[in-house]
């Protein structure tokens, strides 16, 4: 998927268009660095909170819906659970990217602009802080459950540094990759399905939020099943021990970035069971009022919710008028759909910016692309991840995320979400 060089920055920004858009973005020509002998292998930085945290994974297939995008087959997804665990700390920690995503990453990297030259970076080598089917902590539980929606195009796996997180709070996070429409999932037994959405056009990007409203209640649906005694996997695959009838479903919360932060609105105006959301940095339209097109809002954006939602947003770089624009409800910035969601917003409301970060500081990029040195011109790196510190970008990311949902699905307040934060200062205060 490639953008017009003259407004792709900004579509970035508002349409969600995230990881595959974004490798289209324009900036100055330089020449990627060489090989090196020896692939430069990632390291994630490990989770803050108090547990230990497990992970494991279904493989979902709705037998009512045909695919919207492969109309010969159901609709099928990928999840990752990750939860508070009981394990060992020798236990072996699971994979960040499988063998078939991270060929999709190295490709995608490989492309302008990032061109990193293909075998520089070990893709697979890297590993997470959680550890594969390990037991689930059922000692303080059943634990409430967050679903996280990624960007368009982007894989759930690019996420990882904010769903362990959170899962190391205290809460069962389940993330989903929309098949068709992300640029890779894998299957079991090693199939990788490739994206099949060619376009951006305002039907297209209707189809998509449509399907992944459908995907996020379809999961939670099957959440249901699971924690009732069920084993919704396809192949029925062994579930981490425990994993059943540790999920509070009274008490769900959901979160995405870019497009995924959109989905995480238009499900919660669909679906009641939905108690808390977060947008991070996504334009909430499926038609963006850009270059001649329509601004087509979606129903979130036109009716506001009676239940709390928190905007977070980034900072990018006007195309036509070369000017610095903090993403945020107000006048000045830079998005009509967050202005007219907060003025139907009914339930309790926040916005705050990362004023040094850009888009892809709401994903693993924050911490992975630093990582890969020269490789990455700086001008590339900013365009992604902006000039924030990337350690005290992700730390305000993980305690407002924390904050919120630890306010609103356990009731305990720290306040941090009342006002301006001097501990916190990279997210800046907007209503």
């Amino acid at each position: 998927m490639r953008l017009d060089n003259r407004s792709n920055r900004r579509v970035l920004l508002r349409a969600g268009l995230a990881l595959a858009a974004a490798l289209a973005v324009a900036v100055p020509a330089t020449a990627a660095a060489s090989t090196t002998a020896q692939p430069i292998q990632i390291a994630l930085p490990a989770p803050t909170g108090g547990h230990q945290v497990g992970t494991g994974s279904l493989h979902l297939v709705d037998q009512t819906r045909a695919d919207p995008w492969r109309q010969d087959r159901r609709r099928e997804l990928m999840v990752t659970i990750s939860y508070p665990s009981r394990h060992m700390d020798s236990a072996p920690r699971a994979d960040w990217l499988t063998p078939g995503i991270g060929s999709v990453v190295q490709a995608l990297a490989a492309a302008a602009p990032l061109n990193v030259p293909s075998g520089a970076v070990d893709w697979t080598a890297t590993k997470r802080w959680a550890s594969q089917d390990t037991p689930v902590d059922r000692r303080h539980g059943p634990w409430p459950v967050v679903l996280f929606s990624p960007g368009f195009g982007v894989p759930r796996e690019l996420d990882t540094l904010l769903t362990d997180d959170l899962a190391s709070r205290g809460y069962v996070v389940v993330s989903m990759s929309h098949t068709y429409e992300s640029s890779g999932v894998e299957f079991p037994g090693g199939r990788v399905e490739t994206a099949l959405v060619a376009d951006n056009k305002p039907e297209t990007m209707k189809t998509a939020i449509d399907v992944r409203v459908a995907d996020a209640r379809f999961v939670l649906d099957e959440l249901t099943r699971l924690n009732a005694g069920a084993n919704p996997d396809a192949e029925h695959r062994q579930l981490p021990p425990g994993l059943r009838g540790a999920l509070d479903l009274s008490r769900v919360g959901m979160f995405g970035h870019s497009y995924g932060g959109y989905t995480s609105g238009e499900t919660m105006y669909q679906d009641g069971r939905i108690a808390a959301g977060v947008n991070l940095d996504g334009s909430m339209a499926y038609g963006f009022g850009t270059d001649g097109s329509p601004y087509l809002p979606g129903e979130v954006t036109k009716h506001g919710l009676d239940r709390p939602f928190m905007l977070m947003g980034s900072t990018y770089t006007d195309p036509t008028t070369g000017q610095k624009v903090q993403h945020s409800h107000l006048p000045d910035g830079g998005d009509r759909s967050w202005a007219d969601f907060w003025g139907n917003q009914r339930g309790w409301k926040r916005d705050f910016t990362l004023t040094q970060g850009a888009h892809h500081s709401y994903t693993d990029n924050q911490a992975v692309l630093p990582q890969l040195g020269s490789l990455i011109p700086q001008a590339v790196r900013e365009v992604f991840i902006g000039t924030v510190d990337p350690a005290r970008s992700l730390a305000a990311q993980h305690e407002y995320l924390a904050s919120f949902f630890d306010r609103f699905l356990r009731g305990c307040d720290n306040h941090l979400l009342d006002g301006p934060s001097p501990s916190y200062p990279e997210l800046t205060f907007q209503g």
